[in-house]
């Protein structure tokens, strides 16, 4: 059995300030060793159910953000920028189960703690055929279309109330309660943890109950930025049309390319706000 586990840092035990979750940051390097502490959670919890393969992709910012050097020997690590399939590089058909660790609530959740879809400034919402979507939804339905079931989400309640929306009866963890956009109350890590090994066990032991989350084709990715320059500039992206003055929206057969474009929308989002001063 194979197993593949996608880590975000919004969502991972013990943080709440966006300063601890980018190089540099005021609390960055602990930041990193508490995200490989839930991803070893998870691995270890997979371990426990019989897995003979863990990857773990570091799907967050740079994603050069988990300790190599803290992660349980017995997984494989994906980092580093470039990656084509974003949170979901390294994922194929070939694995039995996808655990997304670490993940957070879509933009807009009023007690979603470091609330946002993809880019926190940039985007104002995102939609699949039509329904807002936070990342939970868009990873997942890459997963869906490989035939790959999510059987574990973990995060702060927010995103645990939004995966069993999308997903049913998945498994999740909340590692903290919101107050506010960051302001949470949280588990110690040493609980936090444990019931992450724990709920990955669970979800494993149970694999006959969970059926990949299947989006019909054709996909079409709505993003409404917020900015009019940056909807102007991925607009030029062929295949890319814009609906409004500040919606874009892009449709395929193959799910693929929705994860490739976020990546483009992301280097060119980030330039247009850069070169013009645009911060929404």
């Amino acid at each position: 059995m194979k197993v593949y586990v996608s880590v975000d840092m919004e969502g991972v035990t013990g943080l709440t300030d966006p300063e601890e979750m980018h190089a540099g940051g005021r609390g960055y390097e602990r930041g990193c060793e508490l995200m490989t502490g839930d991803a070893n959670a998870a691995v270890d919890g997979a371990y426990a159910a019989g897995a003979e393969a863990v990857v773990v992709n570091d799907a967050h910012g740079s994603t050069k953000n988990l300790r190599i050097d803290l992660l349980d020997p017995r997984a494989t690590l994906i980092r580093g920028p470039g990656k084509p399939m974003r949170m979901a590089e390294g994922l194929t058909a070939g694995f039995r189960a996808a655990c997304f660790v670490g993940y957070h609530a879509r933009a807009g959740v009023q007690h979603g703690v470091l609330n946002h879809t993809w880019m926190g400034k940039e985007i104002q919402n995102v939609y699949l055929n039509g329904e807002l979507c936070g990342e939970t939804r868009l990873v997942a339905g890459f997963a869906g279309f490989l035939g790959v079931p999510v059987v574990l989400v973990t995060g702060d309640e927010a995103v645990c109330e939004e995966a069993r929306e999308v997903l049913g009866d998945v498994e999740t963890v909340a590692v903290k309660r919101g107050i506010d956009k960051f302001a949470a109350e949280l588990l110690p890590p040493g609980v936090a943890q444990r019931r992450i090994r724990e709920a990955t066990v669970r979800a494993l032991n149970r694999l006959a109950d969970f059926r990949p989350y299947t989006v019909e084709p054709p996909f079409t990715l709505g993003v409404e930025w917020n900015s009019t320059a940056i909807a102007a500039g991925c607009a030029i992206i062929p295949g890319t049309r814009q609906v409004g003055p500040r919606h874009t929206e892009f449709t395929t057969d193959d799910y693929h390319e929705i994860m490739a474009l976020f990546g483009i929308y992301a280097m060119i989002a980030g330039q247009v706000a850069c070169g013009s001063g645009v911060y929404g």
